[in-house]
């Protein structure tokens, strides 16, 4: 993505950052929540992961592995992953306060990354924005005909998406802590 954007398209990972706080002081965990969210948020991250390793970043348009499905898989992942630590939280006025805060947050980033990748890729991602949509995954693949693109791990590297994975550890370990330990 190239420099710019909007201020909230800029700032999404601190309040990112500030709303895991907001839910951890508000939230109100036990065993079954902590069970399904771990889960849900797991798969979060592994879809993340997934879709690192198939993004070549402003230089070739991504559509094979999670990019033949949805064309924002990694903000998709970034759903699961706060869904999932809402499920944990236990509260569910939490729920709505993560639905509206993601909407208001990855909606007008979503939209402003099409209109980057249209002026990159010009007619390529048109013909692919109209065969797979913006966010819930189709249910078969996307097919462009010009070859499939491989995994590649090095991109998960070089991308430090192994922070998603440490932020999780961090932010599920408070959440566990305050279900046995701060009743």
């Amino acid at each position: 993505m190239r420099r710019g954007g909007t201020w909230i398209q800029r700032s999404r990972v601190p309040l990112s950052f500030a709303c895991a706080a907001l839910f951890l002081l508000f939230a109100r965990p036990r065993p079954a929540t902590l069970l399904v969210g771990v889960t849900v948020s797991v798969f979060g991250l592994l879809l993340r992961a997934w879709a690192a390793g198939h993004i070549r970043k402003n230089s070739a348009l991504a559509t094979s592995g999670p990019y033949a499905y949805t064309r924002n898989p990694l903000y998709l992942g970034n759903f699961l992953l706060g869904l999932g630590f809402t499920i944990g939280s236990g509260w569910w006025p939490l729920g709505i306060l993560f639905g509206v805060l993601f909407l208001g947050i990855y909606l007008p980033v979503m939209r402003v990354e099409s209109e980057t990748l249209v002026q990159l890729f010009g007619e390529s991602y048109q013909s692919y924005a109209r065969g797979v949509p913006l966010f819930l995954p189709r249910v078969t693949p996307y097919r462009t005909g010009d070859g499939k693109t491989e995994f590649d791990s090095s991109l998960y590297m070089r991308y430090r998406e192994y922070r998603a994975a440490l932020g999780l550890l961090v932010a599920w370990t408070l959440l566990v802590f305050k279900a046995y330990f701060l009743k």
